[in-house]
Order: C-alpha cells, then structure tokens, then sequence
C-alpha cells in the first residue's frame, strides 16, 4: 500500500465569504485596506414594505398654489343637488341608492369637496331632473326621446 502523508492537507475548494459575511461591515473595511475595489450602493426603500411612497412630485403637487390644484364641484352646483334632492323628498342615502354610489359621495358634492365626475353628475342629474352642468345650471332637464 502506498504510504499516506497524514501532516499535510490537500484543499480542494476554498469557500469565499457568504454574501451576509461579504456585506458586512468588517469585510468591507479588510477589503479596503487590502487595496481591493468596493462598490457600495445605497438601496432605496430596502427592509421596508413601501408599495404605495408618496413621491416627491405628489408632495409637490399638494403644496402648490392655484396653478395645479384639482377643481372641485362649484358651491352652487351643491345647492342646485340639495334642493333638487329636497323636492323630490330624497335624503343623501336615498339618491345614493337610487344613482348606485355612495352617501358620502353625495355629501361631497353638496359641500363642494368632490372632484367632478361626469358619470356621477350625469346620474345625478337624472336623478333629480336638474342640470348641474353647462351654462343653465339648476334648469330643468329636459327629457331625451327614446328611441323607437
């Protein structure tokens, strides 16, 4: 039998360092005073759960003056809804349900806080008979003809 060398040891592969010990702290300053290039990148939002960020442009957007801000429904086309829904003995929930929205919906174009919609106003014109759009707001609808 051929005579085994038990003092010396063969190293076949040499693990490097995992990528938890190459990340670390320590084994970025070695390399560096090893005089070998790092490169470190900073990523943006990492170890959080940020789907939805505000981005700088939104922040933007909501600071600034009357240049970019959304329209709202108009005060008078509020009144125009409310006395509408009065005639015809509808409460807020009432015409919600019969235009298929939302109460809160309804309360915000009466208090001139919704951004227009014109389905929604559409519905809501045919619900209460009244134009809330165009010059002849708060005139009465006139009825389309059906078609035979």
């Amino acid at each position: 039998m051929a005579e085994t060398d038990w003092d010396s040891v063969t190293v076949l592969r040499k693990k490097g360092p995992s990528s938890a010990q190459a990340k670390s702290k320590q084994a970025i300053t070695a390399a560096q005073r090893r005089g070998e290039e790092v490169e470190t990148t900073k990523k943006w939002a990492a170890g959080q759960n940020k789907q939805h960020v505000v981005t700088k442009n939104t922040a933007k957007l909501d600071r600034e003056t009357e240049e970019l801000h959304h329209h709202r429904v108009p005060l008078e086309v509020g009144r125009v809804i409310q006395q509408g829904r009065s005639n015809k003995g509808l409460t807020q929930k009432d015409l919600a349900t019969k235009i298929n929205e939302k109460p809160q919906v309804i309360a915000d174009y009466e208090t001139g806080k919704a951004i227009p919609n014109n389905q929604v106003m559409g519905k809501i014109e045919r619900a209460i008979g009244l134009k809330l759009r165009g010059r002849e707001i708060g005139q009465p609808l006139e009825p389309k003809p059906k078609k035979k």
